[in-house]
């Protein structure tokens, strides 16, 4: 929820846990305890994979693709940003924007390999909290080179370097830099990635892949506020503007 400055005022995270009927209505509980009592709605946007179930379960007044609202959002924290960087947990996706105008992006919906739920399920491997994860990759001082093509080979790789006694700070920077690989060689293939770089999404909150991402591009990496929000944050910028309210 955004006020009339577009400052963000409620908000809520939620994993959707296959249940986007159920969540989405959560979702609006989470939000109305945190509202103003005098708050007003004045428009209503959707975003996201399935935005259009949760369009009609809200009544939206729009409904708006990820990769419109992802940009919205990123050029209003960050006005310079030419290149953004999206990895959620089940997709991950990269906008190239010159001039304030998105020119060409580039989607993964397919292979987990490039996104959070990679990370989500080698923790759960080696038997560490993804909290934990982030600031295990943060210390490591020779990280491993993990086959991260595919999420299975990623896997028997990783236990091959257990095996041969590598260190869990090692392989699990190894796992960042394989996520992030994977994620340039594919989502990003062919695209130019010039500065500013707006890195979006729940991974950001992931310490190792930020250092990972701009170790490999060799260029300073921004994680705007919120940026786990970003594509409702954009749509909610998208419908104010629309309504002119």
């Amino acid at each position: 929820m955004l006020d009339e400055g577009d400052q963000l005022v409620a908000s809520t995270y939620l994993r959707a846990r296959g249940k986007p009927i159920v969540m989405t209505q959560q979702g609006l509980e989470d939000i109305k305890k945190q509202a103003p009592s005098e708050a007003e709605i004045c428009g209503v946007a959707t975003t996201g994979s399935a935005r259009y179930l949760a369009g009609i379960v809200l009544g939206a007044d729009l409904i708006k693709n990820e990769i419109t609202a992802h940009a919205v959002a990123a050029m209003h924290y960050i006005p310079e940003v030419q290149t953004v960087i999206e990895i959620g947990g089940q997709d991950s996706k990269i906008i190239v924007i010159r001039d304030g105008i998105v020119i060409d992006f580039g989607m993964n919906t397919v292979c987990a390999a490039g996104t959070g739920s990679f990370l989500d399920h080698q923790a759960e491997r080696l038997n560490i909290n993804i909290e934990e994860f982030d600031q295990r990759a943060l210390e490591s001082k020779m990280p491993v080179r993990i086959a991260g093509r595919c999420t299975v080979f990623a896997e028997s790789d990783m236990i091959h370097k257990q095996q041969m006694g590598y260190g869990a700070d090692d392989i699990v920077y190894g796992l960042c830099q394989a996520l992030v690989r994977n994620y340039l060689n594919n989502v990003a293939l062919g695209k130019e990635i010039l500065p500013q770089v707006a890195f979006q999404g729940g991974v950001a909150f992931n310490q190792g892949i930020i250092r990972a991402l701009s170790e490999t591009l060799d260029m300073q990496i921004i994680v705007p506020p919120h940026h786990e929000l970003m594509g409702a944050i954009g749509a909610a910028l998208i419908i104010h503007e629309e309504m002119g309210v």
